[in-house]
């Protein structure tokens, strides 16, 4: 009696385990079905619940940066034209009439203010992900590890058995890599956008902060599965030739 036809749900890992190796059929009778049923447990925390927090937790932080980035990047390409609107609004409540150096000063007076700000708020997301990729390098490496060790298994399985635990799995390695993705987009429109921000019209002080952010934002900020490689698209495609490598393989000698 196939486990995965009275429970499809169950992950097909957890079957191979206790039907191929442990030897555990028929899995309805005792002690079979505790046994199994204690290894089925433990395959779906490890699996699934594990996994799906990691990656809840990392879309929270991961998109609160992208976000932030994004609206940092808004904020540069108008930088000079939100500094002119600011100086002519002063200029009318004060119904002043200011020589062009004067204005030049308050402008770029202005403009120092808004990019200390940026290099500050920029600086603390290069931190918060330097930090998260510490925390979870090794956790996104085990999690990496499972979910192609799975996918191998389910596709081994058979997709009639295992159309049900396929897709999980592989929309969890694809939100990964998406995730990487986005972050890795928003560095380099943060980038464009320091080219854009019109830095030509700066004084030579404000010149020089912005040639810092130039030099900082060459290193786009980037979350890796334990430093073997980078989740992205392209690290996306390799994991799937990988894992139908591997598929070929096996079937082929099994």
């Amino acid at each position: 009696m196939m486990l995965n036809e009275h429970f499809p749900e169950i992950p097909i890992i957890s079957y191979l385990v206790t039907t191929l190796i442990s030897g555990l059929d028929p899995v309805f009778q005792t002690p079979n079905y505790q046994i199994a049923f204690t290894l089925t447990a433990m395959g779906v925390f490890f699996t699934t619940y594990l996994t799906s927090n990691i990656s809840a937790l990392l879309i929270v932080l991961i998109g609160y940066t992208e976000s932030y980035m994004l609206a940092l990047s808004t904020e540069l390409v108008n930088l000079w034209e939100d500094a002119k609107t600011y100086e002519d609004g002063i200029a009318n409540k004060d119904n002043e009439t200011n020589e062009m150096g004067d204005r030049n000063i308050r402008l770029n007076r202005y403009i120092r203010k808004q990019l200390a700000g940026v290099v500050k708020d920029h600086t603390t997301h290069i931190d918060l992900i330097r930090k998260i990729e510490s925390v979870f390098r090794g956790a996104l490496a085990i999690e990496f590890l499972l979910l192609i060790v799975s996918l191998i298994a389910e596709l081994l399985g058979g997709l009639e058995n295992t159309y049900l635990e396929l897709p999980f799995a592989l929309m969890s390695v694809a939100i990964d890599c998406l995730m990487g993705q986005k972050l890795m987009d928003a560095c380099e429109v943060f980038n464009d956008a320091i080219y854009d921000c019109k830095w030509e019209n700066f004084d030579l002080s404000n010149m020089k902060v912005v040639l810092l952010m130039m030099k900082n934002s060459q290193k786009s900020l980037k979350i890796s599965a334990g430093g073997v490689t980078t989740l992205s698209f392209t690290s996306l495609m390799a994991v799937l030739k990988s894992i139908y490598s591997a598929y070929t393989t096996l079937r082929t000698t099994m």
